[in-house]
């Protein structure tokens, strides 16, 4: 495990158990944001460190992509999707691939619990908001780090390195690697072992995955399930990835995502509900964080 050594401030001055001190707002922040820079270097040195576990789960979703991908393309006519299967796959495999690394920041959390790393952290100068909000962003990071690798393979799947496309989904990926990083993170704080970490994330997460339409058209499925996929924040971000790059693909169609009833959200209203599900999950990960151990 990586060790994050969070000094004490240089200055006299007294912490309460939520860390506020009377040494000054300024002084405060700059400690917070300290600390918020030593969680996400940590969780940078760790993501160059462990290279073998970082391939392994990029792995999947390049076997996804390529293999299945490239089976079903035989077998799923392009006239049904408007596009070939590899192409329609990717925004999926895109949402695969920061799922992952961001899971792993809540299942982090609840070790570092049970080993007596996050009681050492919580002895610092600094509001237990900012060690949780370090942590958002060091998984937010990683994630995105993940999913920009996976970006390499836009021209495999039929689509161009335009660089204004690039940095739309990556724009994309980094709103859809904080919203499952906090949703990840609301979940840890519930939760006192790893193990029923696991088995919850077992039983709804892959639900998520193949209710987000990164695997086949939500309109295919029946209208409970298109009713269950209108909830879900990971629809709007396949949705989000889909429809930015008909944006920048001439002759792309946008295929049909997240609808209510027979209206389609418009872009910026689904990056909003994209984000705005991140922040009440920080928030409420926030409020059950501050409760004293």
């Amino acid at each position: 495990m990586t060790t994050v050594t969070l000094k004490a401030p240089d200055t006299p001055g007294t912490a309460d158990t939520f860390g506020s001190s009377v040494g000054g707002r300024p002084a405060r922040l700059r400690r917070e944001l300290r600390a918020i820079h030593a969680l996400i270097h940590r969780d940078l040195l760790r993501l160059a460190g462990q290279r073998a576990h970082t391939a392994l789960m990029l792995l999947q979703p390049m076997l996804y992509l390529l293999i299945l991908g490239g089976g079903l393309a035989a077998l799923i006519p392009r006239s049904s999707l408007g596009v070939g299967y590899q192409t329609y796959l990717f925004p999926g495999m895109l949402m695969m691939t920061v799922q992952a690394p961001a899971i792993l920041v809540g299942i982090r959390l609840i070790t570092d619990r049970q080993s007596g790393y996050l009681r050492e952290l919580l002895m610092a100068p600094v509001s237990r908001s900012a060690l949780l909000l370090g942590n958002c962003a060091g998984g937010t990071l990683t994630a995105t780090v993940q999913g920009a690798v996976m970006l390499g393979l836009v021209g495999t799947v039929g689509l161009p390195y335009d660089p204004l496309l690039l940095l739309l989904l990556l724009g994309s990926m980094i709103m859809a690697s904080f919203t499952i990083t906090a949703l990840s993170l609301a979940i840890a704080v519930t939760l006192r072992r790893p193990e029923t970490f696991h088995t919850f994330l077992g039983l709804i997460m892959m639900p998520l995955l193949f209710l987000s339409g990164g695997f086949f058209p939500l309109q295919s499925l029946p209208g409970w399930a298109q009713a269950l996929a209108g909830a879900n924040p990971l629809a709007y971000a396949v949705d989000l990835l889909r429809r930015c790059i008909s944006l920048r693909v001439p002759g792309q169609p946008a295929a049909a995502g997240v609808e209510w009833g027979d209206w389609q959200p418009p872009l910026p209203l689904e990056a909003g509900l994209l984000l705005a599900s991140g922040t009440l999950a920080l928030l409420w990960a926030a409020r059950r964080f501050n409760r004293p151990e």
